[in-house]
């Protein structure tokens, strides 16, 4: 199975971006030349969704080193002098990179393997500065990309079984080809599960404040003819109470290694009405997703957007120009209220601490 669009394409001196804020009413692309630009598109959402944020950033990464070659040209012929500077410059890219969006740790798996390649380069070529660098590490943000592809149709295939027939689900933000660079996490269980004859009708709550569900969940479904219904997200609750929910699936930004998981924003209150109506609550993610140096979700670092994003709805302001607002952009759900973890290495259920070891090495 796969996704009749991408939203990121690499075209060896650039990235070119697919602009979500502009969704679902426009297609408006972005191209990056500089890996600044990439970290900028990060960091205003421009792309989002931890799988495609951590496969953006290996690019940015390999435009990091090309921005070097082109600019210090005069340098190569002192190694010495080049290693050096491009020790300390890309040091910097991986940092600006790295600090784009502080919670999903597939960013920073993603830029510690571009670091570790580059530093086994060096290792292996001490006297010589060239383009083989820059190509070894273009493979390696590849094969990042590619490693997801697979990941996301593993998931599919083993998280389907999971889905009873005629199943009415429930998901919640964005977890589609939009977030991955393949068909999906949730979403690509979601996909599957159709394609097989087991979706009736899948439930999209809307994901304030950014309308991730609204704007790109339900035009994915559409887009593939799966039926669906988008509800706010405080009618979750009732429609739980109403209506025969089989399923909850939703993604994951970082897992502990107890099996807590930080997740957009909601996903915790999302979960804690599935347990009371007894509907089983699913985490589909890859395994860069996970983060065994953290022993519990109270480690995970929570960005705080801007309240701008909370007080505005696109370009109107929906309360008085006085107003404040709170915005964490994520929360921590309990591994207690998981019914089960799926990944591209199997899946862990219930996921807890002892459970969580069978994929120790994986992420």
């Amino acid at each position: 199975m796969k996704s009749s669009w991408t939203p990121i394409l690499w075209k060896r001196s650039s990235l070119r971006i697919l602009d979500q804020r502009e969704l679902p009413h426009h297609k408006v692309f972005i191209t990056a030349r500089s890996f600044h630009q990439v970290a900028n598109a990060i960091q205003q959402m421009a792309l989002r969704g931890a799988p495609l944020i951590g496969a953006s950033a290996a690019y940015g990464y390999v435009l990091g080193l090309q921005e070097f070659l082109n600019k210090k040209k005069s340098s190569l012929k002192t190694p010495l002098k080049a290693w050096t500077e491009l020790h300390f410059h890309l040091e910097r890219v991986a940092k600006i990179l790295k600090t784009s969006r502080p919670t999903a740790v597939s960013l920073f798996y993603a830029v510690n393997r571009m670091e570790n390649q580059k530093n086994h380069f060096i290792a292996g070529h001490p006297a010589s500065l060239s383009q083989a660098l820059f190509k070894m590490l273009e493979q390696e943000a590849e094969t990042i990309f590619e490693e997801d592809v697979k990941s996301c149709q593993k998931m599919a295939e083993d998280g389907s079984k999971l889905i009873p027939k005629e199943a009415m689900v429930m998901t919640y933000c964005n977890t589609g080809a939009l977030a991955t660079c393949g068909i999906g996490t949730a979403l690509g269980v979601i996909r599957q599960s159709y394609a097989e004859g087991k979706i009736r009708q899948v439930y999209v709550c809307e994901t304030r404040p950014y309308l991730q569900g609204s704007r790109l969940t339900l035009w994915e479904l559409m887009q593939d003819k799966i039926p669906a219904t988008l509800i706010t997200d405080n009618m979750a609750a009732y429609l739980m109470k109403t209506e025969k929910i089989d399923a909850i699936l939703v993604g994951a930004d970082r897992i502990a290694a107890n099996g807590d998981v930080a997740n957009k924003i909601g996903t915790y209150a999302l979960a804690i009405q599935a347990r009371h109506h007894r509907i089983p609550f699913y985490v589909v993610a890859p395994t860069p997703t996970l983060d065994f140096q953290l022993p519990t979700g109270a480690d995970i670092p929570i960005e705080q957007r801007s309240p701008q994003e909370v007080l505005r709805i696109g370009s109107s302001q929906i309360t008085s120009g006085r107003a404040s607002a709170w915005h964490p952009a994520f929360d921590v759900t309990p591994h207690e209220l998981i019914t089960a973890l799926v990944t591209e290495k199997g899946i862990v259920e219930p996921p807890n601490e002892k459970t969580m070891g069978q994929l120790k090495g994986a992420g």
